[in-house]
């Protein structure tokens, strides 16, 4: 099996790159058996730095990070690219205009939804996955009714993602706060949930929601399995 190499973007933050590292491992395992495991290879950017320039607005900046990064996967050999984060995502136009390599977006959500017959979901990420266009619109064009939570529900959700599960810490309390914001979503209508950042994943799973749930990070690195494996 000649499998193409994965490029991956990641260290925004480190702990959800992980995930991307060992979901890749697992999955290829899965479909090839024995000691397979996947070809990649990762730049990894100092979260500080980016994390500054979100918060700062500072958005070309940020890609222009990112697309040298890209620039170097590709000077490595990646055959496909992956940003292991969705919010970074705002800029992945200018990323992929950096290579000729192509970069696999998180459309592969938007299809899951879809293919369980779902139109109305609910969105998680940070505040500004779930108030900014980029990647709701993205949503709604493959024909989904995206709902974010109220104000202080976004406030939550953001400051856990931030002060805790990029820095490693998973709290009980927290996902509580995260199920009632789950719950409110429900009862506005929701038929499944977009967890739309990574690290998202640390905290909360299947069991903790009355809907289904949508994991983008596990989304994204089966479809790039997919990718990496076909003839």
């Amino acid at each position: 099996m000649n499998m193409r190499t994965i490029g991956l973007l990641g260290g925004m933050s480190w702990e959800s790159t992980a995930e991307y590292y060992r979901l890749l491992n697992e999955l290829t395992r899965e479909r090839l058996g024995g000691l397979h495991s996947s070809k990649c290879v990762l730049y990894s950017v100092d979260f500080a730095e980016i994390e500054r320039l979100q918060v700062e607005g500072r958005w070309d900046e940020a890609a222009e990070i990112l697309a040298e990064a890209a620039k170097a996967l590709e000077a490595a050999g990646a055959d496909l690219l992956l940003i292991c984060t969705n919010t970074m995502h705002k800029v992945a136009d200018q990323v992929a205009a950096a290579t000729s390599v192509p970069l696999l977006h998180l459309d592969t959500t938007a299809e899951a939804v879809r293919a369980q017959g779902l139109r109305r979901i609910g969105l998680l990420g940070t505040a500004f996955t779930m108030e900014q266009d980029f990647y709701r619109g993205r949503l709604a064009r493959h024909g989904l009714d995206v709902l974010v939570p109220d104000a202080p529900g976004r406030s939550t959700v953001h400051k856990v993602i931030y002060d805790e599960l990029c820095l490693g810490i998973v709290r009980e309390e927290s996902r509580a706060s995260f199920q009632a914001v789950i719950n409110d979503l429900v009862t506005a209508g929701a038929e499944g949930i977009v967890l739309g950042c990574t690290e998202i994943e640390l905290l909360i799973g299947p069991e903790h929601s009355p809907v289904p749930v949508f994991p983008t990070t596990r989304l994204h690195a089966e479809a790039a399995v997919d990718r990496a494996l076909q003839p």
